[in-house]
């Protein structure tokens, strides 16, 4: 380091020093209020529980201690808020404490001589006269440093665009309040940087990795236009954190009307979710929701056990020419819209009606729920629908008042206890009556009410319609284009009906079936959601997306993926499929967004895995040095495992992270089997799972969306086991799993999908492992 170089470094290092001892100060404040706060907590807790051990016998005492209760009540939950907001301060200053800014801009506006000198770190810090020591990587002029180039920048503000001269770019490596390096560039972030993140060991949980981003992810992360954000990114190429970083932006964007609860992210399992799980803390923001395909299907068709992707993916290879039509009609745009035209036309007499009961006997029948849906004038059927329910309501109240004379119920009243006497009374006083009559009147109404409460929950909750009967209707009369044979639709719908005799649903089903009940009843939608994120897309079909667009109508839509990851499906072009989508979604302002360098792997793993592809050469692999992926040739499968286990006795004595990926769960479970004599450390993951333990995994592929391994070995990998061209994507997603080391094991001959390809010279390594 030279003279000036020395002295700079001096400069930085002598500011980071003093900008940490600023935060040192503000943490010994902020602590003290918070010791504070939590003491102030603990007293009106133990008032509170004081106040709740209260005689409930007499009804007055009862009421005032409810009064005094919500009191506290609400004194605690603004305590807990104010407690919890010193809390998340303290932990952004204890962030900040050991790495203070990642960042420096020098800019000078028009018209200024001034240079300022402004630093970018994951928080905003100031100091006590409000003067900026560090600005938040997601502030307007913060985009400065993620886009611009030296000389002349413009960037978005809240008042418009502006333009700067930017005169230097400085990057810092910060850890534990001391320089690791740091270097001027006129990049987005230097190739430098980069090479220190990647090469780093793999965590159980995905780091937050603000300092790394690259320009084409800040286009994802900063747009606020797009209603529909389509990103095609390839695998590596960091779409989920660009994703978590586009969260915690619109978050900091849109702070006054943007909570972290109107945001949800279906993402592809739990062990995603879990992955992911640190990364908007660690910025400083509450999670979003996050919910699963799976879990979301389920909770809205309760009562039916959907199938999952996983048992899909199972069963996904055994299908024939013939099934495979009918899926992908089913998960077609056309298919729904057939379902919308069926629901608007639906004619009275073909509505699926269902009687309700009460204590096993009809209490409404089919025919009187008819009567009343007939007799309705003609509008729009979910507006119809909703006027049967009032109607009913209604009647049910007339059928309340003429029940509470019935005997039963006056034998109910002079069995009660003086206390369940009280109960029914409520928050009534004697003197609130004017005679005893007025007063049994209301306590046999009351215990009217709770008795029919379950005939009010099923009009309430519509079973009065058979949405499964209605669909298998609608299935039935349903006009079929020429490439689906009428014969094994037929079969299909047999299925269907048969699996909710079991109280089963299948996938392809599910979000049809929603969308139908949700037109007729009107229902299901939620409109306090305000962005819908969707993560591996490319393994939902146009009718899900559809579907998730009907029930979150409000929100604006990111969806991400990679075309060449479709798992047991043929790939699909990025623009072909936002095409499908724009006619679909009925979109004004729609984008496309491709990510096409593979930051993940090294550069030998990059490279083989994009020659499996047929358009591989689209993927730009990033320059890390690493070894060659190798194919070991088994004889035998009990070859294969031998070899298996000292490769991962030579990854985990150098790497973090080890996973065997198979294709399917059968597969995996086997390996684990074999392994398990062999080696302690080794764990099968199944969707149970929700969170990643050390040492050696063992999980079929579809399990591993979306994470990375730093050693990946694929299972058998032969031609046998990988003998179909709807396995490519599959092949792909393992291969590029790998951060630092992919091992492929063939037991015989390796799949045609590797054979047959043109590799590069060099790019795979080919061993032969004879039987014992």
């Amino acid at each position: 380091m030279g003279r000036m170089a020395t002295e700079e470094y001096k400069l930085e290092q002598d500011r980071v020093n003093w900008v940490v001892s600023q935060i040192k100060a503000k943490i010994q404040s902020v602590s003290a209020e918070y010791d504070k706060a939590h003491a102030e907590m603990k007293l009106v807790q133990q008032n509170y529980s004081a106040n709740t051990s209260v005689n409930y016998i007499e009804v007055d005492d009862r009421i005032e201690t409810s009064a005094e209760l919500q009191q506290q009540r609400a004194l605690a939950s603004r305590l807990i808020e104010n407690e919890s907001i010193i809390k998340s301060q303290l932990e952004t200053y204890e962030t900040l404490q050991q790495s203070p800014y990642f960042g420096r801009i020098d800019i000078s506006d028009p018209g200024e001589a001034e240079t300022e000198q402004l630093y970018i770190g994951t928080a905003s810090l100031t100091d006590n006269d409000e003067n900026f020591l560090v600005y938040d990587w997601r502030a307007p002029i913060s985009s400065i440093y993620y886009n611009g180039t030296l000389g002349e920048v413009s960037y978005e503000t809240p008042a418009g665009q502006q333009t700067t001269e930017l005169k230097k770019k400085r990057q810092f490596l910060i850890q534990n309040g001391h320089i690791e390096s740091m270097f001027d560039t006129n990049e987005t972030v230097g190739d430098e940087m980069l090479q220190h993140v990647l090469g780093q060991q793999n965590d159980e949980t995905m780091q937050n990795i603000v300092a790394t981003i690259q320009r084409e992810q800040n286009d994802i992360i900063r747009d606020t236009r797009s209603d529909l954000l389509v990103v095609q990114g390839v695998a590596g190429s960091g779409k989920t954190s660009a994703i978590l970083q586009r969260i915690a932006f619109l978050l900091y964007h849109s702070r006054k009307e943007l909570e972290a609860d109107q945001i949800v992210l279906f993402s592809p399992n739990k062990l995603f979710s879990h992955y992911i799980s640190d990364v908007l803390p660690s910025l400083g923001e509450r999670n979003m929701r996050q919910v699963t395909l799976a879990e979301f299907l389920s909770q809205r068709l309760q009562g039916l056990n959907v199938e999952t992707l996983f048992d899909r993916y199972e069963q996904s290879v055994d299908l024939s020419a013939e099934q495979q039509a009918v899926r992908d009609f089913q998960e077609s745009a056309t298919y729904m819209a057939a379902i919308n035209d069926y629901c608007q036309q639906l004619k009275p007499a073909d509505f699926q009606f269902n009687a309700i009961l009460f204590d096993g006997r009809v209490f409404f029948s089919r025919e009187e729920i008819e009567a009343i849906y007939q007799k309705l004038p003609d509008v729009h059927p979910a507006e119809r629908f909703l006027r049967t329910k009032n109607v009913l309501i209604k009647r049910l109240k007339r059928r309340i008042a003429s029940e509470a004379k019935a005997k039963w119920v006056s034998d109910t009243i002079d069995q009660l206890s003086d206390e369940a006497y009280h109960d029914l009374l409520g928050g009534k006083r004697r003197h609130d009556f004017q005679q005893l009559d007025d007063e049994v009147a209301f306590i046999a109404r009351k215990i009217v009410t709770r008795r029919l409460r379950t005939v009010y929950d099923a009009i309430y909750n519509n079973y009065f319609l058979d949405p499964y009967r209605q669909y298998s209707a609608f299935m039935a009369q349903l006009k079929l284009p020429a490439s689906v044979s009428s014969s094994t639709f037929a079969e299909r719908r047999q299925a269907f009906n048969d699996a909710i005799e079991f109280h089963n649903c299948p996938l392809v089903d599910a979000a049809p079936l929603l969308y139908l009940r949700d037109l007729l009843t009107g229902g299901g939608q939620n409109f306090a959601m305000k962005h819908l994120f969707v993560d591996e897309m490319q393994d939902y079909s146009i009718a899900q997306l559809q579907y998730l667009h009907q029930a979150f109508p409000k929100a604006h839509m990111t969806f991400l993926g990679d075309s060449q990851q479709a798992l047991f499906r043929s790939v699909q072009r990025p623009e072909d499929l936002l095409n499908e989508l724009k006619a679909a979604f009925n979109v004004h302002r729609p984008r496309l967004l491709k990510l096409n360098r593979s930051y993940r792997s090294t550069y030998p793993i990059t490279t083989f895995a994009k020659a499996l592809l047929p358009d591989g050469n689209d993927i730009e692999a990033f320059n890390r040095d690493g070894d060659v992926p190798k194919i070991l040739i088994s004889a035998d499968e009990a070859a294969a495992i031998k070899s298996i286990n000292r490769e991962l006795t030579r990854a985990t004595a150098t790497q973090g992270t080890a996973a065997i990926l198979t294709k399917d769960l059968d597969q995996a479970h086997d390996v684990y089997q074999k392994l398990r004599h062999l080696r302690q450390d080794v764990t099968l993951l199944t969707d149970t799972d929700r969170s990643l333990p050390k040492g050696v995994l063992v999980l079929p592929v579809y399990l591993a969306k979306g994470l990375e391994f730093d050693t990946v070995i694929c299972w058998n990998v032969s031609e046998t086991n990988f003998n179909d061209d709807r396995l490519l994507g599959t092949l792909y997603t393992m291969a590029s799993r790998a951060m630092h080391d992919l091992v492929i094991v063939s037991i015989g001959a390796a799949s045609p999908l590797i054979t047959k390809r043109e590799l590069p010279v060099g790019s795979l390594q080919i061993e032969h492992e004879l039987s014992n």
